[in-house]
């Protein structure tokens, strides 16, 4: 969970002026994300170090996001690593 914390501070962090990805959307994504990851690792717990890891990479990958644009993608890809 608390890398569920560290994409929510990528979010606040963006800048939520894009026509695509408003603020309500990125809250959408974060929402959707969390749930994902928490599914994933009531379903399977053993594989919350693999999930952790996954989630990692895209969170570093992301790690200098300034746009809410970028927080968007970041969140997309999160959900589909975690669903994977």
């Amino acid at each position: 969970m608390l890398v569920a914390v560290g994409i929510a501070a990528l979010a606040g962090s963006a800048c939520s002026n894009a026509p695509d990805c408003t603020t309500e959307v990125l809250t959408k994504k974060a929402q959707d994300m969390t749930a994902a990851l928490q599914e994933a690792i009531t379903k399977d717990p053993a594989k919350a170090a693999d999930l952790t890891a996954k989630v990692q990479a895209v969170t570093a990958k992301y790690q200098g996001a300034t746009t809410a644009d970028e927080a968007c993608k970041a969140y997309d890809e999160l959900t589909a690593a975690i669903k994977a």
